[in-house]
C-alpha cells in the first residue's frame, strides 16, 4: 500500500543520514503527515520511540566498526557524540560493555538491525468504528505545551490530567458544556498547518466566555475516524488507539492528515471510562500534502 511505501522510504532516509542529524520535519513531510503523528506511528507500530531506534541503529554500525579497527573518538564522533565519555555511556547501556573492550576479539555486541514496515491483519478483536465530517466547534478549558517529543507527552499529559482532576479546575470547566457534543475532552492541537507550538486541552464544547485561567481553541472542520471503547484507563485508551494505527490504519482507505486528535470521554469512571478517540483523516489518494 502507498501508506506502507512511505513508511518504508522515511527508514530509507534514516538509514543514509545515520550519521548525520535526522530532521523529523522531514520524516513527516516523507510520510505526509506531522512530525507528532509520524513520532506516534512509529512508536505504536515499532514497539519503540524514534529517537530509541536511531539510538540503536547508530550504536549497532558503532559496535562493527569498533570491530574493524576504527578507533573509539573517531567513531564517536561520527555518530553524533560530543564525547568519548558521552559515547561510552551510550554503547555501553545498549551493548553491555565499553567501545574499548568491544575492539577486543571474541567480545559479543548486540545488533539491531533496520526494520522493515508490513501489514499484519489479525481481525481477532473487533473495533468499533464510524467515519463522520463535522463542522468547525470551540472548546474552552485548561491547555498545556506539548512536547515535539511524543516519549516527554506520554509522561507530561497524564500529570496535567491528574493536576486538572485535583486542583478545582476541571470543576470549572464542566459547567461551561452547552453543546450537543457532551463529554471532557482531551485535545492535542497544533498540528495543522499554520497553526502556533503544539498545545493539549482538558475542554468541553462550549459557546460560553472564557473564565479566567481558562483558555479557547476552535477544532477546525475535519473528516473524523471515530472509534469506541470502555475499560480501565489508562491502559484501555492507549491500547485502543494503538491497534488503531497497527490494525486498522494500514488497511482502511484512510491516512492521518495533520490535525488535532482528540479523546471524548463520555464516562469518566477510571476504573471502567468510556471513550471515543478522534482521529482525522482523509482518503488515502487525497492526502496530496507536500
Amino acid at each position: 500500500m502507498e501508506w506502507i511505501d512511505r513508511l518504508e522510504q522515511s527508514l530509507d532516509y534514516i538509514e543514509k543520514n545515520l550519521t548525520e542529524k535526522i530532521d523529523y520535519s522531514e520524516l513527516a513531510k516523507i510520510a505526509c503527515c506531522s512530525e507528532y503523528h509520524y513520532q506516534r506511528v512509529f512508536s505504536y507500530i515499532v514497539g519503540v520511540p524514534l529517537t530509541e531506534y536511531i539510538r540503536r541503529r547508530r550504536l549497532s554500525l558503532a559496535g562493527a566498526e569498533l570491530q574493524q579497527g576504527d578507533k573509539v573518538l573517531t567513531v564517536a564522533v561520527k555518530y553524533g557524540y560530543e564525547s568519548a565519555n558521552s559515547f561510552t555511556r551510550a554503547f555501553k547501556a545498549i551493548h553491555g560493555i565499553t567501545p574499548s573492550q568491544a575492539k577486543k576479539e571474541g567480545v559479543r555486541l548486540k545488533n539491531y538491525p533496520r526494520i522493515k514496515f508490513q501489514i499484519s491483519i489479525k481481525g481477532d478483536v473487533e473495533m468499533e468504528y464510524r467515519i463522520e465530517t463535522k463542522e468547525a466547534f470551540r472548546i474552552v478549558g485548561a491547555r498545556t505545551p506539548l512536547s515535539k517529543e511524543i516519549e516527554e507527552n506520554f509522561k507530561e499529559v497524564p500529570q496535567f490530567w491528574s493536576k486538572v482532576s485535583t486542583d478545582g479546575t476541571l470543576s470549572k470547566i464542566v459547567p461551561l458544556m452547552n453543546q450537543k457534543l457532551k463529554g471532557v475532552m482531551g485535545v492535542s492541537s497544533g498540528f495543522a498547518a499554520n497553526e502556533d507550538e503544539p498545545e493539549y486541552y482538558i475542554a468541553v464544547a462550549s459557546d460560553q466566555p472564557v473564565p479566567e485561567g481558562l483558555a479557547e481553541y476552535t477544532v477546525k472542520r475535519y473528516t473524523w475516524a471515530i472509534f469506541s471503547g470502555s475499560g480501565p484507563m489508562p491502559h484501555a485508551i492507549q491500547e485502543l488507539e494503538k491497534r488503531i494505527v497497527t490494525d486498522w490504519l494500514p488497511s482502511s482507505g484512510y491516512e492521518y492528515t495533520n490535525g488535532p486528535d482528540i479523546e471524548l470521554y463520555i464516562e469518566s469512571n477510571p476504573e471502567n471510562a468510556v471513550f471515543e478517540v478522534w482521529m482525522p483523516v482523509v482518503k488515502a489518494k487525497e492526502n496530496t500534502e507536500d
